[in-house]
């Protein structure tokens, strides 16, 4: 099978303008091989260098204007009113943004098209939420003899950076609530995941301001340091890793000042105990540990197994897991598939290979089958605490197995551990449960009950402990994370009740406004 589509991205966008680049550019290949044994050929991106970087912040502080700019102080109906444009241009390309991403990181045909309606889902439910918050603020408060009007107002420039797992959706998690609360971005796509981007350019240009929304293509150690060093940027946005986060962090100039919002690496999870449904366990540890083939930050990475149970849980959870098969993205029922990241085989291969060494077996009979762009699951048992696998986030199809006796066990690991964002129990017990649930909800920010870990539904928090995240994101906790209280008070006099009227009547002020937006 070929590409449908392909994308020579020739521009980026910047200041409001689609800036033709003429320097070099990056060469965009799918993991997936065509007839003759080669990676198929996508397309490429533009490789801008610090200059360019520089300038995006230049353009972007333009742009807000110390928060005087037209993007900040646009009225709330007028931001939605071109977020709500920017979703129906989105809309029109369903097919070759899903089709890109399919062909660009090895995600299901279902899966990439799940993504993309699920991004425009979230940016009509965060357009709704945006009419909620600003219908709270649509009114004034008196205490005390002193009126207010409090409004969420922006913070200034936001530096995006997305994931490559769910580059479409993670990363408009971050970037339209960020836009939709008044402030201006620059954002730099992953580093799989990037060619999609080309369909959309034109329609950041059209529906916004100019430099409310800055693209730049490149390596990010080449285009992060130089706009972080300036020390106009008041909001990290990433989603990656914690080693990425802190680079970045420690380029800024005014760290005290810099707000963060993070969703980082984690090591969930999974506790089985004795009394557990051992074949509901097994079916959510599958789906759980390699959905997308384990590449998620929500994915099951460790399971801990009551002893009492192991075996059986063992030769179920190993039969299940033989039984897949890794197949092209597009075929129908596909489930795994090959990785999108060239260096991933070599780095999950050295992990198996100290995992043996230190003293665990490879327990299901496909595992350790690992070929230049794939891995078949492999499940690893005994795992103890010096083995690389039980330390470092695999992010891949590797599946390292703890058995124990005391509840406590997991729970000392997941104390110790440096990451803190969900875990899965598997019980029926209350006894048991009850006390294991008020350990565990001081441990993560999320307890699976009988189910695997996840993301969704977005209405939900989602965040973590420790080095796992910085802020929470939600459709209602993400338009809080990028944007901040801000209030205008007033005495209960006549002068100040007159202009409070006279500015509400005839809307000379956006931000003092009792119009209630339906």
């Amino acid at each position: 099978m070929k590409p449908t589509y392909t994308a020579e991205v020739n521009h980026y966008l910047l200041g409001g303008k689609l800036v033709k680049w003429e320097g070099k550019h990056t060469k965009v290949y799918s993991s997936l091989k065509d007839k003759e044994g080669n990676p198929v050929y996508l397309g490429s991106v533009p490789e801008l260098d610090s200059d360019v970087a520089t300038k995006a912040v230049e353009v972007a502080d333009k742009a807000y204007n110390r928060g005087r700019g037209v993007w900040p102080t646009m009225s709330v109906k007028q931001r939605i009113a071109c977020v709500q444009k920017f979703v129906e241009e989105m809309e029109k390309y369903r097919e070759e943004i899903s089709q890109l991403i399919m062909w660009e990181i090895c995600k299901t045909k279902a899966d990439s098209y799940k993504e993309f309606d699920r991004t425009v889902e979230y940016i009509k439910d965060t357009i709704q939420a945006c009419k909620d918050f600003d219908r709270r603020g649509a009114r004034f408060q008196k205490e005390s003899e002193i009126f207010a009007h409090i409004r969420r107002g922006p913070i200034g420039i936001v530096f995006c950076l997305g994931p490559y797992n769910y580059p479409l959706n993670e990363t408009f998690c971050l970037l339209i609530p960020a836009i939709i609360m008044g402030n201006v971005t620059i954002f730099k796509p992953a580093k799989f995941g990037v060619l999609f981007v080309n369909y959309l350019m034109k329609a950041f240009q059209e529906c916004f301001p100019a430099g409310v929304v800055n693209i730049l293509f490149g390596r990010g150690r080449m285009i992060g340091p130089p706009i972080m060093q300036t020390g106009k940027v008041d909001i990290l946005a990433l989603i990656g890793h914690s080693k990425s986060a802190v680079a970045l962090q420690d380029q800024h100039t005014n760290k005290n000042r810099l707000r963060l919002v993070l969703g980082l690496e984690a090591k969930n999870p999974a506790i089985i105990l004795k009394d557990a449904d051992l074949e509901l366990a097994v079916n959510e540890c599958v789906k759980g540990s390699l959905s997308y083939n384990g590449q998620r930050c929500t994915a099951i990475k460790v399971i801990y197994v009551h002893e009492s149970i192991r075996e059986r849980f063992m030769k179920a959870f190993c039969k299940k897991v033989d039984a897949l098969n890794i197949q092209a993205p597009w075929e129908d029922g596909a489930f795994l598939t090959p990785l999108p990241d060239p260096t991933k085989p070599a780095f999950l291969s050295d992990l198996i290979d100290d995992a043996i060494e230190k003293g665990a077996k490879v327990m299901n009979e496909k595992g350790g089958e690992i070929g230049d762009n794939y891995v078949f699951p492999t499940v690893l048992y005994p795992v103890n605490k010096g083995m690389k696998v039980f330390q470092e986030e695999q992010f891949g199809p590797v599946i390292p197995v703890i058995s124990f006796d005391d509840i406590d066990v997991p729970l000392a690991d997941m104390a110790d551990s440096d990451y803190g964002q969900q875990v899965a129990i598997f019980g029926e017990n209350t006894d048991e449960l009850g006390p294991a649930i008020d350990s565990l909800v001081n441990l993560v920010c999320r307890v699976n009950l009988n189910s695997s870990c996840q993301r969704g539904p977005d209405i939900f928090p989602f965040t973590g402990r420790k080095n796992s995240a910085v802020s929470t994101l939600s459709i209602y906790d993400a338009l809080r994370t990028f944007s901040i209280r801000t209030f205008v008070a007033s005495r209960n006099n006549e002068l100040d009740n007159e202009l409070i009227s006279e500015l509400t009547q005839t809307q000379k002020s956006k931000f003092i406004s009792t119009e209630y937006l339906l």
